[in-house]
Order: C-alpha cells, then sequence, then structure tokens
C-alpha cells in the first residue's frame, strides 16, 4: 500500500509553514511586498512547488481567539489569504481537512492550549531530524495528522493525542490513499 502523499498547511502572511513526510519548508514573501501581493505570492509558490498528487491537505484553520492588542491590524488580510487559499485548494480538486489550532496542539502535546514552544518540542522529540521552527513544527504536525488519518502514522502517538483526530472534520478521499 503507497504512503499517501500528504501536505501541512499553516498560513502566515510573512512565514507560511509547509511540511510532508520527512520535510519542511516555509513561504516568505519579504517585507516588501503588501496586501494582494503578498497573498498571490504565497498562492503562486503553492501552485508551482507543492500542489502536485496530493492525497490530502490539512490547513490549520483560523484562529479566532488570536485577536488581541496589536494584532487586528491584520487579521482582514490574514483571513484573506486563508479563503484564497481554501478556493485554491478546492478548485484544484485537493480533498482538504480544516484542521481548529487547538486541535494541532492537543495531536502535537496532549493538550489543547499548548504554546508554540511547547509543539516546537513536541516535534523535535517525534522527529528528531526536525530543525525548522514554529511555522514548519505546526505544518509537520498538521502532515502527520493527514498521515494518520489515512492509515500511515509518520510517527508513533500516544492514544491521548490521536483522539484529536476525531475532532477534525476529514473530507472523502480516494481509496487507494487507505
Amino acid at each position: 500500500m503507497p504512503t499517501p502523499h500528504v501536505l501541512g498547511i499553516d498560513l502566515s502572511l510573512t512565514s507560511t509553514g509547509l511540511a510532508g513526510p520527512g520535510w519542511t519548508a516555509t513561504i516568505k514573501p519579504g517585507a516588501t511586498l503588501r496586501g494582494t501581493a503578498r497573498m498571490s505570492h504565497v498562492r503562486t509558490v503553492l501552485l508551482d512547488r507543492y500542489l502536485n498528487g496530493l492525497d490530502l491537505v490539512a490547513l490549520e484553520g483560523p484562529s479566532y481567539g488570536n485577536q488581541g492588542t496589536g494584532r487586528q491590524a491584520g487579521h482582514h488580510e490574514r483571513a484573506g489569504l486563508w479563503w484564497v487559499v481554501r478556493c485554491m485548494l478546492d478548485a484544484r480538486g485537493h480533498p482538504v481537512a480544516v484542521v481548529p489550532p487547538a486541535t494541532l496542539k492537543r495531536y502535537a502535546t496532549g493538550k489543547g492550549n499548548a504554546s508554540k514552544a511547547d509543539v516546537v518540542l513536541a516535534v523535535g522529540r517525534r522527529f528528531p531530524w526536525f530543525d525548522g521552527g514554529e511555522d514548519e513544527a505546526d505544518a509537520l504536525v498538521l502532515a502527520a495528522m493527514a498521515a494518520d488519518h489515512l492509515g500511515h502514522p509518520l510517527t508513533p502517538m500516544p492514544a491521548a493525542h490521536r483522539a484529536a483526530l476525531d475532532a477534525v472534520q476529514w473530507p472523502a478521499v480516494a481509496e487507494v490513499a487507505r
């Protein structure tokens, strides 16, 4: 049975994290791009490099609780990027699971309220090859969740962590991936 081709995406206006089995990457538009140019850059890089032959995409859902002081100004643009990518994935026919941030944290650490540092530490323990930052760690957890859902876990996970999979609305996927 072939290993499914999964992709985890942690969207960000400044550093989108991407991951699949055995790899992580980021898309960093740079400080000179703003607004729709920045969104277009992320979309173009995804299309050019990462969206071929996917069995399942795990996309981190919006962080509704992340609207604190100093962050509200970018909320509208972050939401725009999320919808640009979500609509693109749908238009290309990729099955997409939207994973709430707390569910990602629960799968990674066993706690839905874990910090970003806790997630990075947990990822480093489970994936000794990992040397990325917060964005790549989140994306790798998303990819691991997608692979686990398809019956091909990337690493052994405790049952309490795997219970987070039940909180995700998983799309129908081709049987070849199962």
